[in-house]
């Protein structure tokens, strides 16, 4: 059985410190008041038995807790006494340095908190380490003095989560749509160096890389670019081309028909592809950002954002080409072809390819094999989008997301025109709503105190994503001229605020929410999947999103409703509330909360199910949503992916199959990598050859709307392997 120290190290529990504090303080007090060696070795037996029975690591402050309870249930309130004096005594000691503790143990790579914080960061890398040590000196800064206290003690309480303190002490935002088009067209400047417009396809993707890396340097969240801004380059590289074979032929005293002559320009024309759609990919996975990872960036495939004909069919041959590309994978150290994480790839579902006899179907069913072999792309449906995300025109917009979920509303320019690309949000703040729920429902289900309690945690958010806004108004574009100066979001001149792009809708502040499932089960005691239980959820949405509305109106700042991506703190949330109010069965009896208005990963239901349920809730959620169903190998059974895929197109706006694709590289096996339980933790197991080695385990799991490789804390590992197949 494990334990976590203060400074987050994993630790074997040891009971004889329990009897040895415990002594302690019963030495100090009064011989009357005293117990005897055989109580306070019952102490901590009983600790010790309820620690086994959490199923998980407890932290040094849960098993002191519990034994603060063990004491008092013996009667010995004034050994309990001494010993809560003794804690409080060594917390203020601890408060005056909230920082080295926490630095020297990711330095030694044993923090276990901070190891599992991210799955796509590696925290034994140097770079990694050199981020994490920036983000706990900003994370102090942030609760010490930016943020007020009642909001640090909510977010600590687990009552909200203010994500991305690591970055709070800068004027950093999280993410954003790059303006690739004009930063193409229109060049741009990358580390003081003018980037003319390039005159050539595979030129066009290599600057691409470039500027995906400059970006993701400046920001802390997801990003997204668009081969349709790619899509012009391909004409400019099949004149190119043309150009230079007539040379060639003429040179050599030859010449071909109008027939070959095309047939040989189209076959160098893709191979210029393949290489230009290569270095995105390569570059991609390879490059190291100062964040210390691979730059989280959605590349997105939409047929219909190129109106004109013959673009239309260059950006096809783009698509394809980056589809069979990541059909293929990456080769892993050991030279083996493995599922990266990066790039995320979004492809549209819309009339022109969801039906058999549709024009580029063939898209379709290559998306269908990438998704059963590589777990991506994931699903837009035009036809959905169009109807929900409609701008004052009253035209509906399809767009792509800024990373794994996070949505932009809809907003038209001074001209009138729709206007995506350069857009960017502002940050995030989550409402735990399994908390409202058990604080409004600790005596008895009460509907009415719910929605007490959920306004008073609302105002709470609400003014922590003003501070979110107030931290970045008056930010120069000096901060990050990649961004505000260059293209990727404005053109501001030097000295300029960015002020003006806070406001008015062109870019968004999230309002996240985690746990409707449970939330819901507590009010009710019905399931989101039962009749009462789904009114409720939606009542709950509602209100979410008018208090957005309400801000929005008083504010002229664009809050939205977001379906929050929980990675590291779906365990944190479960954790607190475990703390606050023990195990509730349906409630807190996991190590884990669900992630926004999911219908819990062990409900079992088919996968259409499951997507039309979650469809209503998608809607009620513009700030960002995606819907999964959870798969077993379907690379034999293409036509029931195509299946799903069709459900989507008629039936939500946005989502996704998860399939299983691993690697162990101490016996070749490729297949699924399993979990079990080992001394009291859960740990990843090859079922061939027994590897436990993580170092040599190619392992891809989608957890939160985008792809994790480096594994995961206790408490997703759980939701792991808890998730039941819908197919």
């Amino acid at each position: 059985m494990k334990i976590i120290k203060r400074n987050k190290t994993e630790v074997d529990f040891d009971i004889t410190k329990i009897i040895n504090a415990v002594t302690k303080a019963n030495d100090a007090a009064r011989e009357s008041e005293r117990m005897t060696p055989t109580q306070i070795m019952r102490i901590a037996d009983s600790v010790e038995k309820k620690c086994e029975e959490m199923g998980r690591a407890l932290s040094v402050e849960e098993i002191q807790d519990l034994v603060e309870k063990q004491i008092m249930a013996h009667g010995a309130y004034e050994v309990a006494k001494l010993y809560i004096t003794y804690r409080y005594t060594r917390s203020l000691i601890r408060q005056s340095n909230t920082t080295d503790a926490s630095i020297l143990t990711l330095i030694e790579c044993n923090n276990e908190e901070l190891k599992q914080e991210n799955s796509n960061k590696n925290p034994t890398v140097n770079s990694v380490q050199r981020d994490y040590m920036a983000g706990e000196v900003s994370k102090d800064i942030t609760q010490r003095i930016l943020l007020p206290q009642d909001i640090v003690d909510a977010h600590n309480q687990g009552l909200i989560h203010f994500h991305d303190s690591d970055y709070f002490a800068q004027h950093m935002h999280n993410c954003d749509l790059v303006n690739l088009e004009d930063m193409l067209q229109n060049g741009t400047v990358i580390s003081g160096t003018m980037i003319e417009k390039p005159h050539s396809f595979s030129t066009a993707c290599n600057i691409a890389t470039q500027i995906i890396a400059q970006v993701a340097s400046n920001q802390y969240g997801g990003q997204s670019i668009s081969l349709t801004h790619l899509a012009p380059f391909v004409q400019i590289s099949r004149e190119k081309i043309r150009k230079n074979a007539l040379k060639e032929l003429e040179a050599v005293g030859l010449t071909l028909d109008e027939k070959n002559l095309s047939e040989l320009v189209e076959k160098r024309l893709r191979e210029e592809i393949e290489r230009g759609v290569q270095t995105i990919q390569y570059q991609v996975v390879t490059l190291l950002t100062t964040n210390g990872q691979a730059p989280f960036v959605t590349v997105f495939m939409y047929l219909n954002e190129a109106k004109d004909p013959q673009l239309k069919k260059d950006l096809a041959m783009i698509i394809e080409e980056v589809l069979k590309q990541r059909i293929q994978g990456v080769k892993n150290e050991s030279g083996v072809y493995v599922t990266p994480a990066f790039p995320k790839l979004i492809y549209v579902l819309e009339e022109d390819n969801i039906k058999e006899d549709s024009p580029y179907w063939y898209l379709t069913r290559l998306a269908a094999k990438c998704t059963a072999k590589r777990m991506v792309p994931d699903y837009i449906s035009e036809k959905i989008m169009l109807q929900l995300k409609v701008d004052k025109n009253g035209n509906g917009n399809c767009y792509t997301c800024m990373g794994c979920r996070s949505f932009l509303t809809p907003y038209v320019d001074e001209e009138g025109k729709p206007k995506y690309y350069g857009r960017f949000n502002q940050g995030v703040v989550t409402i735990n709503l399994v908390d409202v729920a058990c604080t409004a429902c600790s005596e008895t289900r009460n509907e009415d105190k719910f929605w007490r309690v959920l306004n008073e945690r609302l105002e709470i958010c609400h003014r922590a994503l003003r501070a979110r806004h107030d931290r970045l108004e008056g930010t120069l574009s000096d901060a990050a001229p990649i961004l505000w100066q260059y293209g990727a979001l404005a053109r501001l001149k030097k000295g300029e605020p960015i002020t003006k792009l806070l406001y008015g809708g062109y870019s968004t502040l999230s309002l996240g929410y985690a746990g409707l499932w449970e939330c819901v089960y507590e009010v009710t005691g019905k399931k989101l999947t039962e009749a009462e239980g789904e009114e409720f959820g939606l009542k709950v949405m509602q209100a979410l999103n008018d208090a957005c509305a309400k801000w929005k109106a008083e504010e002229n700042i664009d809050y939205s409703l977001y379906g929050t991506p929980l990675e590291s703190t779906t365990y944190k949330f479960a954790k607190c509330l475990q703390r606050r109010f023990g195990m509730i069965k349906g409630v807190t009896d996991k190590n884990y909360i669900t992630n926004s208005y999911h219908v819990h990963v062990t409900e079992k239901m088919d996968a259409f199910s499951k997507l039309a349920l979650e469809s209503k809730f998608q809607r009620l959620s513009p700030g960002g949503a995606i819907s999964y169903v959870e798969v077993p190998d379907m690379q034999n059974n293409l036509e029931a992916v195509l299946d799903v895929m069709k459900f989507i197109y008629d039936n939500i706006m946005y989502a996704e199959l998860n399939t299983k694709s691993d690697y162990c590289q101490v016996c070749g096996f490729d297949g699924e990598i399993q979990i079990e339980e080992k001394e009291g933790k859960l740990i990843w197991r090859c079922p061939n050859c027994g590897n436990e080695d993580q170092a040599k385990l190619n392992v891809a799991r989608r957890t939160c709307g985008y792809i994790g490789t480096q594994f995961w804390n206790q408490g997703r590992t759980q939701e792991i392997r808890e998730r039941v197949l819908h197919l």
